[in-house]
């Protein structure tokens, strides 16, 4: 979220830029400002109530050993009701503190400068494409109806057990799916990221933590008897790994992976543009997320565009990168780039990747800050990306390397796989 001292001092710059965004935030952010003035000058009753209440504490104690006990009754008397005046401006205090966070959890992040303006993914900003688009035989099919064919998936059987939107993988399917984890969990731990593997359920704070809530609360999978979430992305429990945390400077950058299942309710999602595996409830993914200083952050998220692009490479998918613009940039981000690779036999681009900077938006939520060699403090930037999500990978791969005879396998993951040919 965004700082309170920001918003005093450049509300006219925040307005300006969250209008990129297509989201007018003045009346939002003028209500931030109020309720700050209310919960400063609180603050400022509360600190001389309670400086006063520690004079006359030091001064009944004199009185007392003095041998002047009725003085110090008196004093004791009116102690007592500075005590009650504290304890209501503490209450106060908290909730003008708690109206100020409930306006801040509306308020999405401001966009980086780079970020085009636009109002829908169609605005988007193609700033690289890389790959041949492979040449299909005349009956090539989509992947929903190849997994049917060679009885790789099976999207009947998981409606039957769950629901739309759970598939179950078989033969295979299954150890192809495997192979894509060990590999991009390999290719990141080679390039210095550190495996770790994170709880699949989440508190309320870990979501508030990284944004998912209040602002995706209707996408997630709610515990409600135990008050948890089912994760959207490894980006939860990963990140929220340093919440309430103080890094020194020395030890960035933190880099990190980790392979989860991800639940999203996709609420509303229906046609066939989500048929198969182009949309699902339950899927698998790999992420990687940063720690950053900020003035190393850009440069980061630079490094991480080209680590997915290397992925991609090696898997020889026709694939193209897209600079969000403001109209479809996420609540928390400051500058996303997606990836999609172009699935053949359905002659449609497929987002598989999202690399973004949250800048200090998520680590002010977090309280994640970082101290340097002079002892200053200040807040960390946090970063993160798909590396990659495998349901859109597997369908791409199934699509675009598909054969009369049987589907091939990219040739970096048969080491993995085991086997050269699906028939």
């Amino acid at each position: 979220m965004l700082l309170v001292s920001q918003i005093r001092d450049q509300i006219d710059v925040i307005c300006d830029a969250l209008l990129k965004r297509n989201f007018d935030a003045r009346e939002l952010l003028l209500l931030v400002i109020e309720a700050d003035k209310n919960r400063r000058a609180t603050q400022t009753i509360l600190d001389q109530t309670l400086a006063e209440a520690n004079s006359l504490a030091k001064e009944i104690g004199v009185l007392y050993k003095k041998g002047e006990p009725k003085k110090a009754d008196v004093l004791k008397e009116k102690s007592s009701q500075l005590k009650v005046k504290s304890k209501a401006l503490q209450e106060d205090l908290n909730s003008h503190s708690e109206a100020i966070q409930n306006i801040l959890y509306q308020i999405p992040n401001i966009p980086n400068e780079q970020v085009p303006a636009g109002n829908s993914e169609e605005d988007n900003e193609e700033v690289f494409k890389e790959g041949v688009v492979p040449k299909l035989h005349q009956e090539a099919l989509p992947h929903w109806e190849l997994a049917k064919k060679y009885d790789i998936i099976d999207f009947e059987l998981g409606t039957k057990i769950t629901g739309a939107g759970f598939p179950v993988y078989k033969g295979k399917g299954a150890r192809l799916q495997r192979a894509l984890i060990n590999y991009f969990l390999d290719f990141n731990t080679a390039a210095g990221y550190k495996e770790f593997q994170v709880p699949h359920l989440v508190n309320e704070a870990s979501g508030f933590g990284t944004g998912q809530l209040p602002d995706k609360e209707g996408q997630m999978y709610h515990v409600t008897d135990d008050n948890l979430y089912l994760i959207p992305t490894a980006e939860v429990p990963v990140t929220n790994m340093f919440r309430d945390e103080l890094l020194d400077t020395r030890d960035l950058p933190i880099c990190t992976t980790s392979y989860t299942p991800c639940f999203r309710r996709e609420a509303g999602s229906y046609g066939a543009h989500v048929r198969g595996l182009n949309r699902l409830h339950q899927f698998d993914k790999v992420e990687i997320v940063r720690i950053e200083h900020p003035d190393h952050s850009y440069a980061a998220l630079e490094g991480m565009v080209e680590h997915v692009k290397n992925l991609l490479r090696e898997l020889q998918l026709p694939f193209r990168i897209l600079k969000l613009c403001g109209g479809d940039l996420g609540f928390t981000s400051a500058l996303t780039f997606d990836f999609e690779v172009f699935s053949t036999a359905q002659d449609r681009w497929l987002e598989i990747s999202s690399v973004s900077n949250f800048e200090t938006f998520q680590a002010n939520r977090l309280k994640l800050r970082l101290k340097d060699e002079s002892g200053a403090k200040f807040l960390a930037h946090t970063l993160n990306g798909s590396s990659l999500a495998l349901p859109r990978v597997m369908a791409g791969i199934l699509e675009n390397y598909q054969t009369p005879d049987g589907i091939r396998i990219p040739e970096v993951l048969v080491p993995y796989t085991g086997f050269e040919f699906i028939s």
